[in-house]
């Protein structure tokens, strides 16, 4: 298995055992930088984005291991060996994780473009340039990783809107507005459908595969960053507030609710009335150190900030009380 770090390591280890295999140093990692994100003041000052909590997840294919760094670059290497096969220098840093099709790589950079490479070579096929969110907190590019099916690749990001594009030549099949909503979480794609969570915004939307318009669309009560795992018919993911949702996936429907201990544990505090988070509550000011501040708050809840996965009927989790859930 395949682990990168925070120190800026790819970590080949056994999965039997965990032994380590080999370890590739990458340039190092850091964070997404802008200046006063998130309104934060002082608005002059360029700070790291508090919010940019995930790294690239490595993807093997055909005994390549491919990820995106922080010091700017995607990397192939070669899985038994790590050696370095090839590295594709971006604009800014790629926290998302690659997707990886007929001998293409697409993956998406906070330097607003998602770019499709030669997977044997990392030259260029093609890319294509989203567009800006400065109005709302100067954060821009691709945050989420991007899925492919049936020719299609789709993206969400920071400009407000998620996009469908054609794999082979980049082009814009169509873009739907999420209204300055950003989309953190890779979407799932099944049976004509796109789905996905909105993180500013609180939304879960159903779309039209082919035409991008919503088949469903509702409100969550915090903020998503979790991708959804679909099993048969059922759609699941996690919100903020410490909560995983299972949803009837043609029609959005609740079907079971399941609250962490976290977030059992510190509602009372953080979550109002109407059993939404209370952002106030969290926020002590407009500061990068408020911002860190609330986000440890937010984190108390038990946020499951991850994607879930199935296996044999059990859905398994980790979030951010310390736990890893397993659900039947």
């Amino acid at each position: 298995m395949f682990v990168l770090s925070a120190g800026g390591y790819l970590y080949a280890l056994r999965a039997a055992d965990g032994t380590l295999q080999w370890r590739f140093a990458t340039g190092g990692e850091r964070r997404f930088t802008a200046p006063g994100i998130r309104g934060a003041v002082p608005r002059t000052e360029t700070m790291p984005g508090p919010f940019d909590v995930f790294l690239s997840s490595p993807v093997v294919v055909d005994g390549s291991v491919y990820f995106g760094s922080g010091d700017h670059r995607v990397y192939a290497l070669d899985a038994a060996s790590g050696e370095l096969r090839w590295s594709f220098a971006t604009g800014n840093v790629v926290h998302t994780s690659p997707a990886v099709a007929d001998g293409v790589v697409y993956i998406g950079t906070r330097d607003r473009n998602l770019y499709a490479l030669d997977a044997a070579t990392g030259a260029l096929r093609w890319k294509f340039e989203t567009g800006d969110d400065t109005d709302i907190c100067n954060q821009v590019g691709i945050a989420g990783s991007a899925a492919i099916a049936s020719g299609t690749i789709f993206v969400g990001c920071r400009d407000g809107h998620f996009y469908a594009l054609d794999a082979r030549t980049g082009a814009k099949k169509w873009a739907h507005d999420n209204h300055k909503g950003w989309v953190i979480a890779s979407p799932a794609v099944d049976r004509g459908m796109v789905y996905f969570a909105t993180s500013d915004g609180e939304r879960f939307k159903a779309l039209d595969a082919a035409i991008g318009v919503a088949v469903y669309d509702f409100g969550n009560k915090a903020v998503s960053f979790s991708s959804p795992a679909m099993a048969r018919d059922t759609i699941f993911y996690g919100t903020s507030d410490g909560w995983l949702h299972a949803i009837d996936a043609a029609t959005g429907r609740t079907k079971a609710e399941f609250q962490t201990d976290g977030s059992k544990a510190n509602a009372v505090r953080y979550i109002d009335a109407g059993g939404r988070i209370d952002y106030a509550a969290l926020h002590s000011d407009n500061t990068l150190d408020g911002v860190i501040v609330a986000l440890d708050r937010m984190y108390s809840l038990g946020s499951v900030l991850s994607s879930p996965v199935v296996v044999d009927n059990v859905v398994y989790f980790g979030n951010t009380d310390g736990n890893v859930y397993a659900l039947r």
